[in-house]
């Protein structure tokens, strides 16, 4: 029977894609593909969506395409990966989804061709892969994400606390209910997935858990995230090689300002948390009051924004500090996509760091040596 950890993960991935809609995050099933054998890149087998690389099939449990195509770029899908666990996420986590984006997006095959037709052009995609983590990652997990550019959100703050409370309600409960049904009777994650992605995502296949002990804790979860219309999630994407995951406990009052001031000025803070990463915040500069917004940074993205301050030359440091200036959302409203930019510097970053360095020197001055 599979662990109440491994099942958080998977429940909180289905609530990660519900959340990420609003980003223009929609996730893709098998009937999403329109080609015909040989050429599919996406099926549907015994365990779920497996999605079709260089070298193998991958297993895709959590695959979304944005609604919205960057510019002079192909359209981009993106893997969601959840760990709910006490540990950090370790490096062998982070390689294996650097395997799985680097053999998809090496699966190049510009032009079909048919028995009874000329070649025609094959849509291609970018694929791209974000890990999420309740606990954290280790300094070698980051260092080989920020390398490959593999994205890493913190899921640890404060302001997650009522999403991690609501998936370990759900989880425990479920977990309980198999472990008193026989072996030969137990659901599979794919039928527990299924039943959730129902009320969350509007996408209705089979086959789904029946069981009333497993779709209860399943219906909760649901009714309970639905009513929290404030609570939300919104990829904001620096021109950098990371994604960052922010949270609010009231989005709409970061969309409504938003709308008014699609391009403004926002200050970033670093708060004294304890936690596996640094929490930062986001307020407008001319209106502080209107909005907060908050995300982890993990500590390898820290220095590697302290590094660019590193260069001698004084048109590469440019260059750097003004790809560091801001940050872009999208909002999906219906079929429109609202864009929005923050624009912040860079040196806050870099001088606040220096301030809390030099603040846990001062509360924890080197003692004497000892005899």
């Amino acid at each position: 029977m599979i662990s109440e950890a491994a099942l958080r993960g998977y429940i909180l991935e289905e609530v990660l894609a519900w959340m990420l809609r609003s980003s223009g995050y929609e996730v893709l099933t098998a009937q999403d593909d329109g080609e015909e054998p040989p050429w599919k890149t996406l099926e549907e087998r015994n365990h779920g969506l497996v999605v079709r690389g260089r070298g193998a099939w991958h297993q895709a449990d959590t695959l979304g395409q944005f609604r919205y195509v960057p510019p002079f770029s192909l359209p981009v899908r993106l893997f969601v990966e959840a760990k709910f666990t006490q540990n950090k996420v370790r490096l062998a986590t982070v390689r294996n989804g650097h395997g799985v984006v680097h053999d998809v997006n090496e699966n190049v095959m510009t032009t079909l061709t048919t028995h009874s037709g000329p070649r025609r052009p094959r849509t291609r995609y970018r694929y791209s892969y974000a890990i999420f983590s309740t606990s954290g990652f280790s300094q070698d997990a980051q260092e080989f994400a920020l390398a490959h550019q593999i994205s890493l959100v913190d899921l640890s703050m404060p302001d997650f606390r009522k999403l991690r409370t609501l998936v370990r309600a759900a989880a425990k409960d479920i977990h309980t209910a198999m472990g008193e049904m026989p072996a030969v009777g137990l659901p599979t994650v794919h039928e527990i997935r299924n039943y959730l992605r129902g009320p969350l995502l509007n996408l209705w296949e089979l086959p789904v858990v029946t069981d009333p002990s497993l779709t209860t804790p399943l219906d909760v979860l649901a009714e309970n995230l639905r009513s929290r219309s404030t609570l939300g999630l919104v990829l904001a994407f620096p021109a950098a090689p990371f994604v960052l995951g922010l949270a609010s406990d009231d989005l709409y009052g970061f969309v409504n300002y938003a709308r008014q001031h699609p391009t403004h000025s926002v200050r970033l803070r670093r708060l004294r948390q304890t936690g596996p990463h640094p929490v930062w915040q986001i307020r407008p500069l001319d209106a502080p009051a209107a909005y907060a917004l908050t995300f982890g940074l993990p500590e390898q993205v820290e220095t590697w924004i302290l590094d660019q301050e590193t260069s001698t030359s004084s048109r590469t440091r440019w260059v750097k500090e003004s790809m560091l200036s801001a940050m872009t959302l999208y909002w999906m409203d219906g079929d429109h996509a609202h864009t929005f930019q923050l624009r912040y510097a860079a040196a806050e970053i870099i001088e606040q760091r220096a301030d809390d360095l030099a603040l846990s020197q001062q509360s924890f001055p080197p003692q004497p040596p000892i005899g």
